[in-house]
């Protein structure tokens, strides 16, 4: 699961931390625990600080972008990691300490801070022009993966022959250990330069690639022989006509960034009028509203 900014380690604390009294929590043989000893208890403690952190910084965020995050995209978002992980999905979840309620609520949480990075950041000519010398459009290929050079080198000599896709389809159907994609021949979902499902390698390999073009010598990856057939390259045009892809790859790499965050929290916060009522929490956000920069991706 993605990490955030701020941890929620302690998303059971329910209750208004601010607005605790002496209803009980729990009873024991010893005694009593009311909300306000837990309250007492949980402020002095980091996740208790952090939890607070987070439910600050949503009050604020959803303030301020509430109406720019709507429940589909949450939805969607969720369910691409749900596909992703499978019939194992439940079983992650509770391993991370979540339910379904509150991972959606983390996957707001996220795209509340996204928004926020989109409006406090600038993005400058130079950091276009540097994500730029990394782009490639999305591409769609096949792929033959073998374990043995041997083998790949009798798949280069059929391909030699025919490098048609329909050749290529029946070569990895013969050859190919990704069982995944051997009966769809080779075929793998779209990607572009931000891929990180595959090597390096295979990805420069790839993008080199015209239509109809394959790889005439193997690619060498952690994972055997890669040969490659490009099915669909649209080619990389100018920088002009991809700014708001461009504009997309630089705000996704800054919800990584934690100095960029850093200063968009700070900003959020010092634009949220926050006040903390408890004096022994008074420095709670002190390391986001001591200092903040001005925010640039370049």
């Amino acid at each position: 699961m993605k990490k955030w900014l701020i941890a929620l380690a302690g998303v059971l604390l329910t209750f208004t931390l601010a607005g605790c009294g002496s209803k009980t929590v729990a009873t024991t043989s010893g005694g009593k625990i009311t909300e306000s000893q837990y309250y007492s208890s949980m402020k002095g403690t980091s996740s208790g600080k952090q939890v607070l952190q987070q439910m600050i910084l949503n009050k604020v965020l959803e303030k301020d972008y509430g109406d720019k995050v709507s429940t589909k995209q949450v939805t969607k978002q969720y369910n691409t990691y749900k596909s992703q992980y499978g019939s194992s999905f439940s079983t992650v979840l509770t391993q991370n300490g979540l339910t379904t309620k509150t991972f959606k609520e983390q996957l707001r949480s996220n795209l509340l801070l996204k928004e926020a990075v989109k409006d406090k950041v600038k993005i400058t000519d130079k950091a276009l022009k540097k994500q730029w010398k990394s782009y490639e459009p999305e591409v769609t290929v096949q792929h033959i993966l073998v374990a043995k050079s041997a083998t790949a080198d009798k798949v280069l000599d059929a391909l030699k022959k025919d490098s048609s896709q329909a050749n290529f389809t029946k070569l990895a159907k013969k050859y190919s250990t990704d069982t995944t994609t051997k009966n769809k021949g080779g075929k793998l979902a779209a990607f572009d330069n931000t891929n990180t499902s595959y090597s390096s390698k295979f990805l420069t390999a790839a993008f080199k690639l015209k239509n109809g073009e394959y790889t005439t010598s193997a690619v060498k990856t952690s994972n055997g022989y890669e040969i490659i057939r490009m099915i669909k390259n649209p080619g990389k045009g100018k920088m002009s006509d991809h700014t708001a892809e461009l504009k997309k790859q630089i705000w996704d790499n800054d919800m990584s960034d934690s100095t960029v965050l850093q200063n968009v929290v700070s900003k959020v916060l010092k634009g949220g009028n926050v006040s903390i009522k408890d004096s022994d929490l008074k420095d709670i956000l002190s390391s986001y509203l001591s200092t903040s920069s001005s925010s640039n991706s370049n």
